[in-house]
Parts: structure tokens; C-alpha cells; sequence
């Protein structure tokens, strides 16, 4: 029986070269798969911030966590699932969408609070953002409309504020 379980894992890292490849390598090498990975600059441009989902146990998740506070560019690592924490995806998909089909598409974009965010004679874009969970359901509810392109973001996560 496995024990692996989803966890999301942020890192705060020095802005500069090479430090995406050496970290995502930390988790390849010891065969984790990383399921989602985002990378941006935080308030101090200096500094990136990266979330990384993987599957994994705990004992071995800890092992690398370890190796990566070695890294002379990493500045904190958090293994978040262990705390209380906000999580967002984003997505656009490029539905088709003609005649009545607009308004039907419109309406559930405004029931996934999403949002055109472009128009074409035959397609409309939406962006949703939200939960993983949400934006699989956006995902699959749009999905009857034909689905023309789509590009999901993978998850970006921060910490919760004390209450």
C-alpha cells in the first residue's frame, strides 16, 4: 500500500539562472514527478517564489526538502500541505461559440465566475480561475462545446495569514 499523497511544496529561491533546473532537478533525480511547477517573481524582484506539486511520502518528500535547503539559492522551503493554505489555478480555453451557443457559454462562465476575455467569429476565450478542482469542472463542463485549444497554468499556492 502506498503512502503517497499530494503535497505542495513552496520555495523561495535567488532570481537568477539555473536555479529552476537545479531545483526541479532535486526532485527528478530522486524519481518524484512533479505534476504541477510555477515560477514568478515576488515583490522583491530579486527573489522567485516556486510551487511545485508532487506525489509523494513523507519520509522521502522530507530527504529532499533537506537537500534543497542546501542550495546556496534557496532561501525557504515550506511544505505547505502541512499547513492551511490558498491555492489557485488559472485557465483559458478557446470554446467554440456561435449564435445561441455564445449566451449558453457566457452563462456558464458567469456561473464559474470566469470571464470572456475574447471574441471571434466562431470562438470565444475564457479565463477561470480558482481551485484545482474548480477548473477541472470548468474544464469538463465546457468540454460538450468543442474545446478548440486550452493552456492551464498549474497551481500557485501561499500560505494562509494567522488569524
Amino acid at each position: 500500500m502506498s503512502t503517497e499523497k499530494k503535497h505542495t511544496i513552496s520555495v523561495l529561491v535567488d532570481n537568477h539562472f539555473g536555479v529552476l533546473a537545479r531545483v526541479s532537478g532535486m526532485f527528478s533525480t530522486r524519481g518524484f514527478n512533479i505534476t504541477s511547477l510555477c515560477v514568478g517573481e515576488t515583490a522583491d524582484a530579486r527573489y522567485s517564489r516556486m510551487t511545485v506539486v508532487v506525489l509523494a511520502d513523507d519520509a522521502a518528500l522530507g530527504q529532499v526538502i533537506q537537500q534543497l535547503n542546501k542550495l546556496i539559492e534557496v532561501i525557504d522551503v515550506v511544505d505547505l500541505t502541512s499547513e492551511s493554505f490558498v491555492e489557485r489555478e488559472l485557465v483559458m480555453a478557446k470554446v467554440k461559440a456561435s449564435g445561441k451557443e455564445r449566451g449558453e457559454v457566457i452563462e456558464l462562465a458567469s456561473i464559474f465566475r470566469a470571464k470572456v476575455v475574447d471574441v471571434g467569429a466562431q470562438y470565444m476565450t475564457v479565463e477561470c480561475t480558482g481551485a484545482a478542482g474548480k477548473i477541472s469542472a470548468f474544464i469538463d463542463t465546457i468540454r460538450g462545446y468543442g474545446i478548440e485549444d486550452l493552456v492551464r497554468s498549474g497551481e500557485i499556492a501561499i500560505a494562509r495569514s494567522p488569524k
